[in-house]
């Protein structure tokens, strides 16, 4: 009897596994979109001086 409740708990966690892989994702982002760029672009170190 323990050896088929190992094989369910193998079966369960496996099935588990490939739903989470195939599953629709759960991520929580916010939905930020494109933020404007405010600045000066970085001229970096003169080197002619």
């Amino acid at each position: 009897m323990n050896i088929f409740k190992s094989m369910e708990n193998t079966i369960v966690y496996l099935a588990e596994a490939i739903r989470r892989i195939f599953g629709p994702s759960d991520d929580m982002y916010p939905m930020i979109g494109v933020q404007p760029f405010e600045g000066d672009p970085y001229q970096g170190h003169s080197w002619a001086d």
